[in-house]
């Protein structure tokens, strides 16, 4: 194993950090399910999530709060071994991994101490709106990409 992979565990710290500081953000300036317009598409609206992407299982009872830190907890360590079995030159996968680790740990986080994840970004086409989500959420989504886009692209 080579530990110079962890080298990339800054990027999931700032992730974790700015994910919790705009969730407190949030929750100060925020009222609770009402849409905040910014800009045509994009409001802020603060909502609770218990359950997984794109609020599966939120009604399933409270027990889902348990599996999904159970699996952030094992996604985390596989996370953690893929960066220490990365090579020197994989920039963009250990920048791509970290990403993702800091977004499931932040909202794992969040089912920790809350039991919910807090969500406030809103954005929408005309009566369409995209499910409610957050920073983390982002973090994941373009750490997935680069991954995708790497697999897909690479010589």
């Amino acid at each position: 194993m080579n530990r110079r992979g962890l080298r990339w565990l800054w990027l999931a710290a700032i992730v974790i950090a700015l994910d919790q500081a705009s969730k407190w953000l949030a929750l100060q300036a925020l009222p609770y399910g009402r849409p905040v317009p910014i800009l045509p598409g994009f409001n802020l609206t603060l909502v609770f999530n218990t359950g997984a992407a794109f609020s599966m299982l939120s009604g399933a009872g409270g027990w889902q709060r348990w599996l999904f830190i159970a699996l952030a907890a094992v996604v985390a360590l596989a996370l953690v071994t893929w960066l220490l079995r990365l090579g020197p030159r994989e920039r963009w996968v250990g920048a791509a991994v970290s990403l993702i680790l800091g977004g499931a740990l932040s909202n794992a986080l969040d089912r920790v101490v809350r039991d919910h994840v807090i969500d406030y970004i809103d954005l929408y086409y005309k009566q369409w709106h995209w499910p409610v989500f957050n920073l983390a959420d982002s973090a994941i989504t373009v750490g997935a990409a680069i991954l995708v886009v790497r697999t897909l692209f690479r010589r």
